[in-house]
């Protein structure tokens, strides 16, 4: 019963604030560095492969999205590429880096009308320096009890989240945008997952079958959730 959760957990990317949209333009720019020996479409399809071969070593975040974008150029250019195009791949890197926080509508709000409540966590993927100064930037912080930074999210990670809160699965609600990660993992574990739609998102969390479960609450916006608790 919804009425059990003592603990909401929110992702941050595209959930709290803007993320995809600004690594979708680096990369479109990143397919006109490319455009000497592939048309953008494949230059898109072979930066993805390289990220998907390198996940398991460099996770989330931008810089391994970087050392992919290197890797990409070095590759399809036969090692031809000349360093300023180097140059400016660390320069996309750079400026997503330093990408001002645009928190979505409705976020404030919620979250001032949720933490004296329920204990309030982030639970979101990436790397560890960039979340921290993403919420540092956010003045969200003082919200949230405790923030977690996860490598992965799937079962495995929800259950070490859920055992060092001491929080049973009924008393725990998952916030985010994507399915495969913020959605799934969290009703396998019979908790409760708020589906919050983003208007973009990055082909590897896309999951396109239907789900439906008596735990999963689907929103329209992150306020949504306060009308689904009362």
């Amino acid at each position: 019963m919804r009425t059990h959760i003592k603990t909401i957990a929110f992702d941050a990317d595209d959930t709290l604030w803007v993320n995809e949209p600004y690594f979708q333009e680096a990369e479109n720019r990143f397919c006109e560095l490319l455009a000497a020996w592939l048309p953008p479409e494949a230059a898109s399809q072979e930066l993805f492969n390289t990220e998907m071969k390198n996940l398991h070593l460099y996770g989330y975040g931008i810089k391994g999205v970087i050392l992919c974008m290197i890797e990409t150029l070095t590759r399809v250019s036969n090692g031809t590429a000349q360093l300023h195009l180097i140059n400016q791949v660390l320069e996309l890197g750079q400026e997503l880096l330093n990408k001002p926080i645009e928190l979505l509508q409705g976020v404030e709000e919620t979250l001032e009308a949720l933490h004296r409540k329920y204990r309030l966590v982030i639970a979101t993927k990436g790397d560890l320096l960039d979340q921290e100064r993403k919420l540092t930037k956010s003045g969200l912080q003082d919200y949230f009890h405790h923030i977690e930074i996860m490598s992965n999210k799937q079962v495995t990670n929800y259950q070490k989240l859920l055992k060092h809160l001491d929080c049973s699965p009924a008393n725990f609600l998952m916030l985010g945008n994507s399915v495969k990660s913020d959605i799934l993992p969290v009703l396998a574990l019979e908790a409760f997952a708020g589906h919050i739609p983003f208007h973009t998102t990055w082909k590897h969390e896309l999951h396109e079958e239907k789900v439906e479960h008596p735990n999963l609450i689907s929103l329209n916006n992150i306020a949504d959730i306060i009308k689904h608790l009362d």
